[in-house]
């Protein structure tokens, strides 16, 4: 049992006559004249490698009211969990902090002691457990206005167009991820900035800009693999396309390769506009092999060449008798969340084997757990033999 401390007897030694104990020593403790529930003060248990970082406030607690708030750091995102705890921990705060009238917490106690004063009884501290940034959320905000020909035609810079535009500032607020976890979701999405929002290009008028560039290549003589950034961005320029959709018609379909007298030279990416085509093909349904094939080859620029291994993640196929017919079914389209991405690929498809599934799940990314250990969870292995393909179903 703990007697309370008087005004008269504030602590002298505080937190640090309690860190600075040497091994076998005792210290006496009371109650803090201002002992209560506290609830502004919270125990956050943090990994040595996160430290330095929480004491240089380089991080942030990011979400909205109706979501659990998770901890960022510049580059990763925890979850914050509560785990209590059956003992007392006593919170002891430093000898300058709660004074009393120009007093301290803790003088001297009977017998010449130190003792330190308790100013609230934790039942339980704060846990950070790492978790995948929420990407999802990301793509639903960008997708409600995709940037499309029409905003073009207005003439809009988009701060008169209302709800669904987020600048940088909006997407950190809004989204659970660190700031490099949310550059690379941008990334990956294939978002670019216009007018100081973030925005994803709608694919028809991204099938429009890459078929003005291939026109362009093909009028000027261009190379696929030597694509000037500036002449590229004059010419498209004349023909009603922005420097920064110019741009990032080469982000999307291509790489830039070396700097060539202040202006860089881009190759454009076989593999990325052969799929592109491909998804435009399907657009409209499943088709016969033979029928898309045939649709698909036609629309690729001559000097490319198409195989079907390109679309690994991009469709399907099935057996009606003796015909093979081809739909569109893209990872890209699918949730980040690894239980709604297994819930959509099997109502899509009872039974994969691992060659196909594959696709599907390489881009998951679980802090802890491997591509194996998600499969353990989500579904359930089965093989007709030893020498036979696996067999995943639902779980």
């Amino acid at each position: 049992m703990m007697e309370a401390d008087s005004p008269e007897r504030l602590c002298e030694g505080g937190a640090a006559a309690v860190l600075n104990m040497a091994p076998g020593a005792s210290i006496s403790v009371a109650y803090h004249p201002q002992f209560g529930p506290h609830d502004d003060l919270m125990l956050l248990e943090v990994d040595e490698k996160l430290l330095p970082d929480v004491l240089h406030q380089r991080v942030a607690l990011r979400g909205q009211q109706e979501e659990d708030a998770v901890l960022c750091t510049e580059s990763k995102t925890y979850a914050v969990k509560f785990v209590g705890t059956s003992n007392s921990v006593f919170l002891v705060p430093p000898s300058e902090q709660y004074e009393i009238e120009g007093k301290c917490g803790g003088e001297l106690g009977l017998g010449g002691k130190v003792r330190a004063s308790v100013l609230k009884v934790a039942q339980g501290c704060m846990e950070l457990v790492e978790i995948a940034p929420r990407i999802d959320k990301l793509k639903n905000l960008l997708l409600e206005r995709p940037y499309m020909s029409s905003d073009v035609e207005m003439g809009d810079s988009g701060e008169e167009m209302g709800a669904g535009l987020y600048g940088w500032g909006d997407l950190v607020e809004m989204v659970q991820a660190s700031d490099e976890e949310l550059r690379r979701g941008l990334e990956v999405l294939s978002a670019v900035e216009i007018d100081g929002f973030w925005r994803v290009v709608d694919e028809q008028y991204m099938d429009l800009i890459l078929n003005m560039l291939l026109h362009n290549i093909v009028l000027n003589d261009w190379s696929f693999d030597a694509l000037n950034e500036s002449e590229v961005m004059e010419v498209l320029k004349s023909d009603g396309f922005s420097p920064d959709i110019s741009l990032h018609c080469l982000k999307v379909f291509g790489h830039r390769t070396v700097p060539d007298l202040g202006s860089s030279i881009w190759s454009l990416e076989e593999k990325k506009v052969c799929v592109h085509f491909a998804r435009k093909v399907l657009r409209g349904g499943k088709k016969k092999m033979d029928a898309f094939m045939e649709e698909w080859v036609k629309k690729i620029p001559k000097g490319m060449h198409v195989s079907f291994d390109m679309l690994e993640g991009e469709v399907l196929t099935e057996q009606f008798g003796i015909d093979t017919w081809v739909r569109s079914f893209s990872v890209s389209s699918l949730p980040y969340n690894p239980t709604e991405r297994f819930t959509i690929l099997f109502k899509e498809q009872a039974k994969w084997e691992f060659k196909d599934l594959q696709p599907y799940i390489s881009d998951l990314s679980v802090p802890g757990s491997s591509l194996e250990d998600l499969l353990l969870k989500y579904t359930r292995r089965t093989q007709a033999s030893v020498d036979s393909e696996p067999v995943f179903s639902a779980r």
